[in-house]
């Protein structure tokens, strides 16, 4: 199922419209986190499913590159700016999902390492939910990059592109024209013989 596409004009305020929402989310509960977490120990949430545990990230999601944390918030402006430029030819529903996602998620991550300690560029995430199972901290800017990941692979799997159409779709498009051309050209040849005689038909 190929995803509809919208007007250009309407994806791009709705990619920026997740993005806003996914930033907000991340600030108000990183400020949370901040002032009700801090100097406390580890806590249970929701019968045991989520725990939360206040950790400074100096590396990238989930705890990853942690020597490199320059490199990174350089890594989150390409990002940022590599996604702006593909908006300009988004009218996949999908696509505007996953990168609204993807923009909003690095925007968060990106403003805590220009803003924070020790830095610029050097500033650490406030990572602060642990799920079960799995070892990492994490925050919900984090979660937001995760899913417009596993979005877009999906989509990339699918061959949809930016505009909504894909390969499969163009592909079973041009057999059905073909075939629809094919009648008529027969058609076309047959009445062409029809006015001949008879022996001049071969």
């Amino acid at each position: 199922m190929t995803p509809a596409a919208p007007r250009r004009g309407h994806a791009l305020p709705v990619m920026f419209g997740i993005a806003v929402v996914v930033l907000a989310a991340d600030t108000i509960s990183t400020a949370l986190a901040l002032d009700k977490l801090a100097g406390h120990p580890t806590a249970r949430m929701l019968y045991g499913l989520i725990t939360v545990h206040l950790t400074l990230n100096a590396g990238a999601a989930f705890g990853f590159g942690t020597s490199y944390t320059a490199v990174i918030g350089l890594f989150g402006c390409g990002v940022i700016l590599a996604i702006i430029v593909l908006a300009k030819r988004l009218r996949s529903r999908a696509w505007t999902i996953a990168l609204g996602l993807l923009l909003g998620g690095a925007a968060a991550n990106l403003g805590d390492r220009i803003f924070r300690a020790p830095g610029l560029f050097r500033g650490r995430v406030v990572d602060w939910i642990n799920l079960p199972h799995v070892p990492w901290t994490f925050n919900p800017a984090d979660a937001s990059i995760t899913c417009a990941a596993a979005l877009i692979a999906v989509l990339a799997l699918r061959g949809v592109r930016l505009d909504g159409t894909s390969a499969r779709t163009l592909a079973d498009r041009r057999p059905a024209h073909a075939a629809d051309r094919r009648p008529a050209h027969a058609a076309d040849h047959r009445s062409a013989l029809d006015g001949l005689p008879h022996d001049r038909r071969s």
